[in-house]
């Protein structure tokens, strides 16, 4: 993981907009968020996060596959964020490397993406890339969404083997604008995030347990085979709402939003990240990770650690 040097309170936000630590912190669980600083580039804290994890994997950059960095905040639209870490890392060039966009659910995406390519490809690891750069698409005059969002980078090296168990994937999408909306370049408007938050909130904590289910379901796993559960750091009282659901024990989940805000595509990639330098997640563990966004957008799996 990587994430930028300039931390933003709620305090800080404060003095921007109308709103106050306590509003914030009750509504979301926020209490601090990432953002790029002048002179920070979201690519260089992609490539940090990437060459992060291909060393923690012991794995070489031509040993990759396939790279995908799922994001919806790339610099540039071409050369996507994908070629750019192909060539910073030397990553084979006889791969495919792409973005992807599905928002908030972009990482989940992003791994059946790269389990498909990799069980036709001849090189058996793939890296995946989560990363954002929410802070230049924020309205900061729009105090509902303004308190909500980060930056920062998240990286996993993957593998897939003949005869491995897949990882299950769960995904979906309902084609809808007018709650989560982020316009592109030449639209007319300024390419700003505009949320419906009371009718979001509602979709995900529908989504979150479907998606739970599901995965469960189809692994023929229960919430006591999870060693840990990995939720999309959106909303504190969203996960709140699944653990209490689910009786998920304090040692089994993690919550990191108070620290990074929502970070959409890389915040399922921070959470693995931290968990894995806690040594809560390790050698043969099975997480459960479920995200949900923008799109609208929802996907669920079940990793395991080699």
């Amino acid at each position: 993981m990587a994430v930028p040097s300039k931390t933003v309170t709620n305090q800080d936000l404060a003095a921007l907009v109308e709103t106050n630590d306590e509003w914030i912190t009750s509504r979301t669980g926020i209490q601090r968020r990432r953002h790029c600083a002048e002179g920070e580039s979201i690519s260089v804290l992609t490539a940090e996060a990437a060459q992060k994890a291909l060393e923690r994997a012991g794995v070489t950059p031509d040993q990759i596959g396939a790279c995908i960095v799922a994001t919806v905040t790339q610099e540039n639209l071409v050369p996507s964020a994908a070629c750019g870490l192909q060539k910073d890392l030397g990553l084979p060039e006889d791969i495919p490397c792409f973005d992807l966009n599905a928002a908030c659910t972009g990482f989940l995406f992003a791994l059946h993406t790269m389990e498909c390519l990799l069980n036709a490809s001849p090189r058996k690891f793939g890296l995946v890339v989560g990363a954002e750069n929410l802070s230049r698409v924020i309205n900061w005059e729009d105090r509902g969404t303004c308190i909500l969002f980060g930056d920062g980078a998240g990286a996993a090296v993957v593998e897939c083997r003949e005869g491995w168990p897949s990882i299950s994937a769960v995904m979906g999408c309902h084609g809808s604008g007018e709650l989560l909306c982020l316009p592109g370049v030449e639209s007319g408007g300024h390419s700003y995030i505009s949320m419906e938050g009371t009718k979001v909130f509602k979709f995900a904590v529908e989504a979150v347990p479907w998606c739970i289910d599901q995965v469960l379901k189809k692994t023929g796993q229960t919430v006591e085979d999870v060693d840990f559960f990995v939720f999309h750091q959106a909303n504190a009282r969203i996960i709140d709402l699944a653990v209490r659901k689910y009786h998920i024990p304090a040692e089994k989940y993690y919550k990191n939003i108070a620290e990074y805000g929502n970070t959409s595509a890389a915040s399922i990639p921070l959470v693995l990240g931290e968990l894995q330098e806690q040594r809560k997640v390790g050698p043969g563990s099975r997480v459960l990770a479920v995200g949900f966004g923008g799109g609208l957008t929802w996907g669920s799996c079940l990793i395991e650690f080699a």
